[in-house]
């Protein structure tokens, strides 16, 4: 069989590119918003708020993330519930990853010195105004590189999405393997897409990372 050349296969891989792109960049958005919720939710003093968001975060963190996206796009259906297959791969890694956001979250804000509160208590600040001015600046630059490990976690699952029938750069390469045989090739270029996707991603929490500590000195 004549060994495709890097640029016969290259722009087969890179049609899935797009959806790959655009699942990883609105499961993050999402995973943003349910981290903060569920990590603001299980500091609340409201049982039943902290009751939901730990039932939430247990769920997603206690199983298979294959399971969870089987789970939305194939058993959802047989609830009345049907979700196209981009929305269905959103919605998972979303929840998924915003489960353990949450951990960040919470995390970060019990790791702010209490005498930073009672500092705001001082000066009359309001519960909200504690928590918007003085502990989450301090909670967002602990929580950069948690949500930086996340982010490329979330871009490395958005392979499972292929299984759903999403043609993003894993199908793609699987369907190329299906028709050329050429596997170490396709999956060599795989890797490398992949790596130079998370890289900036990786240099980008790092930058703000240190643009943030630079500014609170």
């Amino acid at each position: 069989m004549r060994t495709l050349a890097i640029l016969d296969i290259l722009p087969a891989l890179l049609k899935g590119l797009e959806i790959t792109l655009i699942i990883t960049l609105l499961a993050t958005l999402l995973a943003l918003v349910l981290a903060f919720l569920a990590g603001f939710g299980r500091l609340s003093k409201y049982p039943p708020l902290r009751f939901l968001a730990a039932v939430y975060v247990e769920a997603f963190r206690g199983t298979s993330l294959l399971v969870q996206l089987f789970w939305i796009y194939f058993a959802l259906p047989i609830l009345g519930i049907s979700l196209p297959p981009l929305t269905a791969g959103v919605l998972t890694l979303g929840l998924n990853c915003g489960a353990y956001g949450s951990e960040v979250v919470r995390s970060a804000i019990l790791a702010v010195p209490k005498g930073q509160t009672e500092a705001g208590i001082a000066l009359n600040f309001s519960p909200w105004q504690r928590m918007r001015r003085i502990i989450l600046p301090q909670a967002f630059v602990m929580m950069l590189p948690g949500f930086g490990n996340l982010q490329i976690e979330l871009l490395k699952s958005t392979s499972l999405v292929s299984l759903i029938t999403l043609a993003d750069l894993t199908y793609q390469a699987s369907v190329l393997n299906a028709s050329t045989m050429e596997t170490t090739l396709i999956y060599s270029l795989l890797l490398v897409i992949y790596f130079l996707i998370a890289w900036p991603l990786t240099r980008g929490i790092r930058w703000i990372e240190n643009r943030l500590t630079v500014g609170r000195y």
